[in-house]
């Protein structure tokens, strides 16, 4: 049974020519839009279904549209066209420091990250020293996020995003800041969640990462779909063309 279909989804972007400094030039803005913007299509049909329980990647260079597809899928951002369907809990885990409060500390960033993945506060307080133990982060509950380093804010939003026990696990480029030791800990994280028949859906610039955790994967360029298939094959296209 599929745990996410995509039909023909497409996704298209406002990006302005000039900046507008005052109200007479977003008064004539409105009236000349169509010289003031040009349309991006950061997606362009593309179509492609997951199993339950499958590691599915998806490649390609910066700007091809990867992300974008990410939110979409999670509900973050609507498509202009197409349909979604997607069957279970999802817990995205869309960038760094998504969804934090700088100002706020980092307990309390974790109450709200952990509701956003529909958790209630007594799930959260369940699991709160698990998360502050695995992010190795536990004297540091009390300080404000926006003193953490990037490193830190990953630890955290991983960690409370796998605590969720999501059905559909969502991942765009977890390994791409945080140290060595907490890399392999997210990599034997995910190998449980395989083991436990989860769907996870991994985003990554690192070939090897993919190819060590995906069976299928999508390469896209330009928002394009350009392979999809076995991992390994699409991983050559992807290289080749690179």
């Amino acid at each position: 049974m599929s745990a996410i279909v995509l039909e023909n989804i497409s996704k298209k972007f406002k990006v302005p020519h000039e900046r507008r400094k005052t109200l007479f030039h977003n008064i004539v803005g409105i009236i000349k839009q169509q010289m003031d913007y040009e349309e991006f299509w950061a997606l362009k049909n593309v179509s492609f279904e997951i199993e339950e329980g499958e590691s599915f990647g998806i490649i390609g260079k910066n700007g091809s549209g990867k992300s974008t597809l990410l939110k979409i899928i999670s509900g973050v951002l609507y498509p202009d066209s197409g349909k979604v369907k997607t069957k279970g809990k999802i817990a995205p885990f869309l960038g760094l420091g998504v969804g934090f409060q700088p100002e706020l500390t980092a307990s309390e960033n974790v109450y709200i990250y952990g509701s956003v993945f529909g958790l209630t506060r007594k799930e959260i307080n369940r699991h709160y020293d698990e998360i502050f133990k695995f992010a190795e982060l536990e004297n540091f509950k009390y300080m404000k996020l926006k003193n953490f380093s990037s490193g830190m804010n990953t630890k955290l939003a991983f960690s409370t995003a796998v605590c969720a026990a999501p059905d559909i696990l969502i991942l765009d480029e977890v390994f791409a800041v945080g140290d060595t030791t907490f890399q392999k800990k997210c990599t034997e994280k995910i190998f449980d969640y395989q083991k436990m028949g989860k769907t996870i859906l991994f985003v990554s610039h690192s070939m090897d990462a993919v190819k060590k955790l995906c069976t299928r994967s999508l390469y896209l360029h330009n928002g394009q779909q350009v392979a999809l298939g076995p991992t390994e094959e699409v991983v050559k296209k992807y290289l080749d063309a690179t």
